[in-house]
């Protein structure tokens, strides 16, 4: 008896331009979620992920299946087509990488950068003295480092993601802050000044761990070894400045590394005018250049530490 021969069943039923989307749209999905994504949403985007490129790759879709839907016919792509598709993949791979590492690094710094100025603001100010304006730039800092705290506490993006002392770090830095508040209203001003130099250090910790190689890295780096050359200075002790100033000069070149625009210069200028005081004995002029080495580096960490 001769029957009819039964219908072929049609694996693929993904259309060729449908597949690529759906493969990019896998790769994007996979970035976002390893490089951006934190917890359940890490998770949701990771599955979406893997169901975009599992049917783009097998070009078949359970769903369109379901739903008797079937692509219009076109003919096979070409090995020319197949090169530029596995080119433009390739790109959103290595690209978006490369995208979400420098982002997410420039995301948290900005967001970084918002507290650090009123912090900067506030140590700056109780270091002269000035405390209607510390308590002014304090108000601001306590509620904008809580905020940003809470941020990263509760998300991860790639750059931090395998830093396992952040939370306590995070923890460390609101104790001090929380800490100078009576010192800064009412209290002594030099003294909320020093504790609240503790700061720094913590932060600088934190970029260094986490791959960070920035100018305000630099800069804190710089002035902490320069805070030792000023107490030399301004105690008219030219040995103890020359002593010193070897480190001084390393931590300097690591910021002329970052930049050495007219700013950078100045406090170069400024050091090797103190370290040559220092060697010609002049030490009654110490003081006063200390205090314009001290100028030129406020000006620059102010605007851009």
């Amino acid at each position: 008896m001769v029957g009819s021969a039964p219908e072929k069943c049609t694996v693929k039923n993904i259309h060729p331009i449908d597949q690529t989307v759906r493969l990019t749209l896998g790769i994007a999905l996979l970035e976002l979620a390893y490089f951006w994504l934190f917890g359940a949403a890490q998770v949701a985007s990771y599955l979406a992920a893997a169901v975009m490129l599992a049917t783009g790759s097998f070009r078949f879709c359970p769903l369109y299946r379901v739903l008797g839907f079937r692509p219009s016919d076109a003919p096979a792509p070409g090995t020319a087509v197949k090169a530029v598709v596995a080119v433009e993949l390739l790109m959103v791979l290595v690209g978006g990488s490369y995208a979400s590492v420098f982002l997410s690094r420039k995301v948290y710094l900005e967001e970084f950068n918002l507290v650090n100025d009123f912090y900067k603001q506030t140590l700056f100010l109780t270091g002269r003295g000035q405390r209607e304006n510390a308590n002014a730039n304090y108000d601001k800092l306590l509620p904008a480092y809580q905020q940003f705290k809470n941020k990263y506490l509760a998300y991860r993006p790639f750059v931090l993601r395998s830093d396992s002392q952040l939370t306590t770090d995070l923890g460390r830095v609101e104790a001090m802050l929380q800490g100078v508040n009576a010192l800064v209203r009412t209290g002594d001003l030099h003294q909320a000044h020093l504790d609240l130099e503790k700061v720094r250090p913590v932060f600088q910790d934190i970029f260094k761990r986490n791959g960070f190689s920035m100018l305000s890295v630099a800069l804190v780096d710089f002035h902490d070894t320069m805070e030792l050359m000023l107490d030399a200075g301004n105690a008219k002790d030219a040995v103890k400045t020359l002593t010193i100033y070897p480190q001084v000069n390393e931590k300097l070149q690591a910021v002329e590394a970052e930049a050495n625009d007219p700013e950078i210069q100045a406090i170069r200028r400024s050091l090797e005018v103190m370290a040559t005081l220092a060697k010609d004995h002049e030490s009654d002029k110490l003081p006063a250049q200390a205090e314009v080495l001290k100028s030129s580096f406020i000006k620059v960490y102010l605007k851009r530490g």
